[in-house]
């Protein structure tokens, strides 16, 4: 049985293990165990991290308050859904997606946001599944690097 919660302490560990897993799956550097484990630990004000546990860590969604939204309202975006390749097909997904919503409405935001990859269409098809409409006129940009840093620069 998939349980959802906010991550506790007694989640980190697991959780750093399946942050490891998801910059693996997507073929990107990953700092060590311990430094992962810090930041899940000092987590930024906004950010929530929910897991889903069975009964160890199996999945989670990192979310964090945007302003303004729709109506003046606060949203949330949902900046990563990540379920270990073993688990996936067991629910956690579903699961996580549920309880950001409830986070969401039992939060007081207009809306719920995240990003996919327009390449994954299974990750398009469990999006749609859900009621999810995706955003065609909207673009998402990113500053990163040597482009941040020179923006930052500038006075």
């Amino acid at each position: 049985m998939i349980a959802v919660r906010r991550m506790g302490f007694e989640d980190i560990a697991g959780t750093a293990a399946l942050f490891q897993e998801m910059q693996a799956h997507y073929r990107v550097a990953c700092p060590p165990l311990d430094e992962i484990t810090a930041r899940l630990a000092k987590l930024p004000e906004g950010v929530s991290v929910l897991v889903a546990a069975d009964p160890s860590v199996v999945g989670f969604a990192a979310v964090g308050a945007i302003f303004p939204g729709p109506g003046l309202k606060p949203g949330l975006f949902l900046k990563e859904l990540f379920v270990s390749a073993g688990a996936r097909g067991s629910g956690a997904g579903t699961a996580l997606m549920r309880a950001a919503a409830r986070l969401a409405v039992e939060g007081g935001f207009a809306r719920l946001d995240w990003t996919a990859d327009r390449g994954d269409a299974r990750l398009l098809s469990f999006y749609d599944a859900m009621g999810a409409v995706e955003q065609r006129e909207k673009t998402f940009f990113r500053l990163t690097g040597q482009a941040l840093t020179c923006l930052a620069a500038v006075r």
